[in-house]
């Protein structure tokens, strides 16, 4: 980046932040932290700092569920974005990619710029970037061009979206990046859905393997859409719900649920009728092929005899 455009990105960013601009703009108040939170220059030239492979390793090890649960949904979102010069990262809730997907011929230029696993984008490091602004604002976003803090990163065009664990925490951040010239603002925006598409996948593989073994609901949205996974232990308990099932469902994120009877949390939705009626056939099933033994029937489930006399009860089966 030559100097005079180098000067001018600079006194832009600093005539935002001195305007008073950051109580109005996102935009502006991540450039705020990073100049007087993290005391960066936007002019700086240091290539973005990097951890070194045993740091990267353990980076990678902590975040193990994640990665695995990001596998095909990655190399989905990379086969519709790749070809278009654009390569595909995931981080960690600190900021660092741990991993990536990307052309071999692009390698080259995605190394040079820092968008590799194991470089720190957070704005600590990086100032307002995709990756590390969406770390610190936890909503999806395009860090475009010049609205990148450094001018070293205003060739590059960022759509990031944060993921969320089973438990409906903050895990870590799928980013799509590009450093052409020629992207437009509609190809931006069909990144940014697909790449959202791409993260709300993630996050239904990461709570289907953390309940493998309980059965999973599809809750109904308020608008008819897709409400989020809840799970249901054996016993009729609810143990888990995704981001999304507990904001329909008033329960709070980021912590272990509590168990709480699915009649008492799901009942008179949908999504319960759907239960429901699954339960019901699931049960009728195993008396008849118990012949009507309640003994041998709950067993053949996994449950204890008095929750199948509960159940039976509950859905008036006759045994």
């Amino acid at each position: 980046m030559n100097g005079p455009m180098s000067r001018h990105h600079a006194a832009r960013v600093e005539a935002a932040i001195a305007s008073g601009q950051a109580a109005r703009s996102a935009l502006v108040a991540s450039w705020r932290r990073s100049s007087r939170l993290h005391h960066l220059d936007p002019a700086g030239r240091s290539a973005p700092m990097r951890l070194s492979d045993v740091e990267l390793r353990q980076a990678r090890e902590r975040v193990a569920p994640l990665l695995a649960a990001a596998q095909s949904a990655m190399d989905r979102l990379y086969q519709a974005v790749g070809a278009s010069g654009c390569c595909v990262l995931l981080a960690d809730g600190a900021g660092v990619p741990v991993d990536r997907r990307g052309t071999a011929v692009d390698d080259a230029t995605f190394q040079s710029w820092g968008l590799w696993t194991g470089a720190l984008w957070s704005e600590e490091h990086e100032g307002t970037n995709g990756i590390g602004t969406c770390v610190v604002e936890q909503r999806p976003l395009t860090i475009d061009r010049d609205q990148h803090f450094f001018t070293r990163n205003t060739l590059l065009s960022c759509t990031a979206v944060p993921i969320y664990d089973h438990e409906a925490a903050f895990a870590g951040v799928l980013d799509v990046s590009s450093c052409r010239a020629d992207r437009t603002d509609a190809f931006s925006n069909l990144i940014a859905l697909a790449a959202g598409e791409a993260a709300r996948r993630i996050e239904a593989d990461l709570f289907r393997r953390a309940f493998a073994h309980a059965r999973i609901v599809l809750t109904q949205g308020a608008d008819g859409q897709a409400g989020g996974l809840v799970a249901v232990d054996a016993d009729d308990l609810v143990i888990g719900a995704t981001r999304s099932a507990r904001a329909r469902l008033g329960i709070a994120p980021g912590r272990p649920l509590q168990p709480v009877p699915a009649a008492d949390l799901l009942g008179g939705e949908p999504a319960h009728d759907h239960l429901a009626g699954g339960q019901r056939a699931v049960l009728q099933r195993a008396l008849l092929r118990a012949d009507g033994n309640v003994s041998a029937a709950a067993k053949a489930l996994g449950i204890s005899r008095a929750t199948l006399h509960r159940k039976l009860k509950r859905f008036e089966l006759k045994h």
